[in-house]
């Protein structure tokens, strides 16, 4: 519920997006919210999957077309915790550039690594799909593409980043759009001086270490954002 309410407030997903946690006594499952903008989840909506994104209680309630990006994630990464999908808007534009790769340019940002790998759906289903990851053959070959890296750009849609855990996963989404937008204004400017792969990973090892200091205030900013709202 927290990390639905923080990346909502952060601007990373607005009426779509979704995040999920592997069920943490069955690693076999995970919960995700049932379908709803992220910004209203409350515990009651998390519904509870299997690694097949088959609900095990949704109990009639309408879910998530893109569950498969979750449920194959899952299934390839057994380390990972947390998986968040969002059409965040920096990220969009270097998803469809042919040349203009998303990467690390700020300390922030580190585990993207030299640079994040884009996913074309075109190449497993065709040139005419909704661009949705919308069965396990798709999401499993979304899957195959993070067997090196913790973020992947997905072509004319938007961007899946995982964490060993669900702040760390919030942390990266957060960041990742952020890193995305200062790229976007520094290249406008002139030859942008990137991270190398041994900054990269110092960063990863030291300032992730931090997480939740931001994790902290962004839980306050979000309640207060929450309570504020009628209803």
């Amino acid at each position: 519920m927290a990390a639905n309410h923080i990346l909502f407030d952060q601007g990373v997903v607005d009426a779509f997006g979704h995040v999920s946690v592997r069920h943490d006594n069955r690693p076999d499952r995970f919960f995700l919210a049932r379908n709803m903008a992220p910004g209203r989840v409350t515990r009651d909506d998390l519904v509870e999957f299997t690694l097949d994104g088959e609900a095990v209680n949704a109990k009639g309630r309408k879910v998530y077309l893109e569950r498969f990006i979750h449920s194959e994630i899952f299934k390839a990464r057994p380390d990972v915790q947390a998986v968040i999908h969002s059409h965040s808007h920096s990220i969009v534009p270097l998803s469809v550039v042919k040349g203009a790769h998303l990467r690390p340019l700020f300390h922030m940002a580190g585990f993207i690594g030299l640079r994040a790998p884009v996913f074309e759906i075109r190449e497993v289903a065709g040139e005419a799909t909704d661009l949705l990851i919308s069965n396990n053959d798709i999401g499993a070959a979304l899957a195959r593409h993070f067997s090196s890296s913790d973020i992947v750009l997905m072509r004319g849609h938007g961007s899946t980043v995982v964490g060993d855990s669900i702040k760390r996963a919030v942390y990266r989404a957060v960041y990742a759009e952020l890193n995305a937008r200062y790229q976007l204004q520094a290249m406008q400017l002139g030859e942008v001086t990137f991270l190398t792969e041994g900054e990269c990973r110092a960063c990863v090892d030291k300032v992730e270490g931090q997480m939740q200091r931001p994790w902290d205030l962004w839980l306050e900013k979000a309640r207060i954002r929450c309570e504020a709202v009628p209803g």
